[in-house]
Formats: structure tokens, C-alpha cells, sequence
């Protein structure tokens, strides 16, 4: 395991990497409220596997700076992963995993025509344009649909300017604990707390959100180009469960979706070997883009 930064057009951003230096190179983007450490169990496991696996410290995160742009939109993170991928020396073969935000930002990349990654992994949160339902899914998406408001109170919460930087550690715990029912966030709490030490970055973190709503996430929103995987856990406190059906009806060879049992919003931290297990066998097929 190695940790280093990386220059980017508005940022120094802080990488944690494993694997081989000239292995196949997998970008891994972590979520909310999270940090690159997120990745500590699986990134060895891809690593054992002959992957070079590197994890950012997303934009606003220390030890990564807070861009000088001030820009947390969609399309501002995207074009991070892609800077990054550039400057790790990646190629044809690079895949990328996103759990989280990190998967919001995979669906912009999935679906851009001039996307440089061969394959992307979502965990948590799936394609959002696969999110729509069929005929034969929709009463479980409409019992989603309803349930979901009293899943994502925060959303609206972290758009009051002030409450939430205030209160991050608090919100923080209160969102890991409802999020992956049972899971220890311990260790996790303690290095968000270091990557977020202030409430400058409180202010930056919680900016994605504040981003999405005032600036759209119509980049998010494209129909996904490249084969994908998506990961998600059928106790999941984020995303209801029951979006689940709608995404995997889209679903078709050579891309997969998969609902892991007793996993929640957290399944790659849960569920370590059972996640890169899937994760292998989708890196290792050899999909071709669609």
C-alpha cells in the first residue's frame, strides 16, 4: 500500500494505491460521508489478483486540497477521475469502481461517448437512467418511490447553508448507522473525521449536494455505453432495495446487476470478499463495449 498525490487541473489530489505498479489499473472513488480508506478491504484483494488499484481522496477530502474552482458538480468529478486516470498512466483496459457519489460519477463516465474507461462498477447506487421502471417492475418501484423521501431527508437537510457543516460528525454517525444497519463505522468515522478536520471541507463535502440541485445532474443521467456491474445490498438504508428490479430488468450480457443479501449501503465494507468476488469476475471476462 502506498499513499502520494497527484496534480490535477484544480487540485493536489491524495491517492491511496495498492497492487503492482504495472498492473491493470482500477480507479476506485469512494462516497458520502466517506474517504479512500473506504476501499481497505477490497483494494487487497484486487491487488492479490495482479490489480493495481488506486483510491482518491475525492475533491474537498483531505488530504486532497480543496479545488480552487470551488466546483463539486457531476461533471467537476468526472472530469477528475479522468485527469486522474491520465496521470496514473492508464489505458484501454482501465475500469472503474464507484461506490456512492463515486457511482454518481461512474454513470456520467458510463455514459459519455468520450469516456477513456473500458468497464465501470457501481455499488450502491445504480445507472440512474436505469432507474425508470417497466411494466413488470413497476409496483416494486412505486413502493421505492414511496418510501424513499424518508430515506433521503438528508438531501434536502444539507442545502440549508451552515446546518450541516455544524453538525457533520453528528450527521455523519447518524447516516453510516441507518445506512448499514449493524455495521461498526468505528474506524470509518475516524478517518472521515481527519478528511474532514474543519468546516471548510464540511462546507465542500456537503457542496455535492447543494451542486446537484442547483446545477442539475443531467450528466449523471446519460444511458450507460460500456458494460457495467452493479452491486447492491438488500438492506440498504441509502437506496431503497426496491429500485432493484427496475435496474436489473435493464440488465443484459455483457453487463450484470446483483442484490446481495443481508449487505447495506456499505456492502463493499460488509461483504469485502463476496463484492471483489464479483468484482473479478466482471473485470476478468474480457467484455467488449456494447
Amino acid at each position: 500500500m502506498r499513499e502520494h498525490t497527484v496534480t490535477l487541473p484544480t487540485h493536489e489530489a491524495a491517492v491511496v494505491e495498492w497492487g503492482p505498479e504495472d498492473g491493470e489499473l482500477v480507479l476506485a472513488l469512494h462516497g458520502f460521508p466517506d474517504t479512500a480508506w473506504t476501499w481497505r478491504s477490497v483494494a487487497p484483494l484486487l491487488a492479490d489478483a495482479g490489480y493495481r488499484v488506486v483510491a482518491p481522496f475525492l475533491r474537498g477530502y483531505a488530504p486532497s486540497e480543496i479545488p480552487i474552482d470551488g466546483d463539486y458538480s457531476v461533471r467537476a468529478l468526472a472530469d477528475d477521475a479522468v485527469a486522474l486516470r491520465d496521470r496514473l498512466g492508464g489505458d484501454s483496459t482501465t475500469a472503474l469502481i464507484g461506490h456512492d457519489w463515486g457511482a454518481i460519477t461512474a454513470s456520467a463516465l458510463a455514459g459519455d461517448p468520450a469516456s477513456p474507461f473500458a468497464r465501470v462498477a457501481f455499488l450502491a447506487v445504480p445507472p440512474l437512467a436505469w432507474m425508470n421502471p417497466t411494466s413488470a417492475t413497476s409496483r416494486s418501484w412505486l413502493s421505492a418511490v414511496a418510501r424513499q423521501p424518508l430515506r433521503s431527508w438528508y438531501i434536502a437537510y444539507n442545502q440549508v447553508p451552515g446546518l450541516a457543516e455544524r453538525n457533520f460528525t453528528r450527521l455523519a454517525r447518524r447516516l453510516w448507522r441507518d445506512w448499514s444497519p449493524g455495521y461498526d463505522a468505528t474506524d470509518d468515522l475516524a478517518h472521515l473525521a481527519r478528511a474532514v478536520p474543519d468546516k471548510a471541507h464540511a462546507e465542500a463535502v456537503v457542496s455535492y449536494y447543494r451542486a446537484l440541485v442547483s446545477r442539475g445532474s443531467r450528466t449523471a443521467l446519460a444511458q450507460p455505453r460500456i458494460p457495467l456491474l452493479h452491486l447492491h445490498g438488500d438492506r440498504d438504508g441509502a437506496l431503497d432495495p426496491r429500485f432493484f428490479p427496475a435496474v436489473a430488468a435493464r440488465t443484459s450480457e455483457p453487463s450484470r446487476a446483483v442484490l446481495l443479501p443481508d449487505a447495506g449501503h456499505f456492502l463493499h465494507l460488509e461483504e469485502p470478499a463476496e463484492v471483489t468476488g464479483h468484482l473479478l469476475d466482471f473485470l476478468g471476462r474480457g467484455a467488449t463495449a456494447r
